[in-house]
């Protein structure tokens, strides 16, 4: 396994991040979703690259005073060889200002990816009933809040 670099995902990474968002969700993400979240000037959007082939990428936007993790994915076949954690982990160090706020949305019947989020302190805060329109299946509301300085 060789390493991965963590940089700003860009327009010209579209295509690949399209092939595994595909491969990834029943319902992906369109192209102009991905565009319209990269035109976002307050946006954070994150591309794993190894060989020059983005293998993993998150997008994550800013509402008012609290990010919301729109989009995580990692390609199917490098699963487990802790991308979307380094993904995260950049994420944090980027935006993580004393008591900053994070919320995400997440299928019930991902296991992986909620205990993911739980290690990085996110909880579980509600639910959307049939949030998911391919099945009709809840999400989870999940919450983080970045520690205070002076006590983290």
């Amino acid at each position: 396994m060789s390493e991965f670099e963590i940089r700003r995902l860009t327009y010209a990474d579209l295509p690949q991040v399209i092939a595994i968002e595909r491969r990834a969700f029943p319902t992906p993400w369109s192209l102009a979703m991905f565009v319209l979240e990269l035109s976002k000037p307050s946006g954070i959007c994150l591309a794993s690259v190894r060989d020059e082939r983005v293998i993993g990428y998150l997008v994550c936007s800013r509402y008012d005073t609290v990010w919301h993790l729109m989009n995580i994915a990692v390609d199917d076949r490098m699963r487990r060889e802790g991308i979307a954690s380094a993904l995260l982990e950049r994420l944090f160090e980027i935006a993580d200002k004393p008591s900053e706020q994070y919320t995400l949305e997440v299928r019930t019947s991902n296991d992986a990816a909620i205990r993911l989020y739980e290690r990085f302190g996110f909880r579980a805060a509600g639910r959307r009933r049939a949030y998911y329109h391919d099945n009709r299946e809840d999400a989870i509301i999940m919450w983080r809040k970045a520690p205070d300085r002076a006590t983290a």
